[in-house]
């Protein structure tokens, strides 16, 4: 038995899903914005692309988790 995926990464089969799109494509768009705040990229793209709070905040919390961790 697998552990199930916990934190943000849980978001990611509906997100793709729902939006037709990969994650990675998801994250190289944050990481081209020209916002660096992550309220400011949540809001980014829930107007510029249409995801709901939940998905922006989950895709945004774990691309900066991870290029803070690089």
């Amino acid at each position: 038995m697998t552990d199930a995926v916990k934190g943000p990464a849980s978001y990611f089969p509906s997100i793709e899903k729902k939006y037709g799109r990969p994650v990675s494509e998801w994250k190289d768009l944050i990481r081209t914005s020209p916002s660096t705040k992550h309220m400011e990229l949540v809001a980014w793209l829930k107007s510029e692309h249409g995801l709901g709070h939940g998905h922006a905040n989950a895709l945004v919390a774990h691309t900066l988790a991870e290029d803070d961790a690089r």
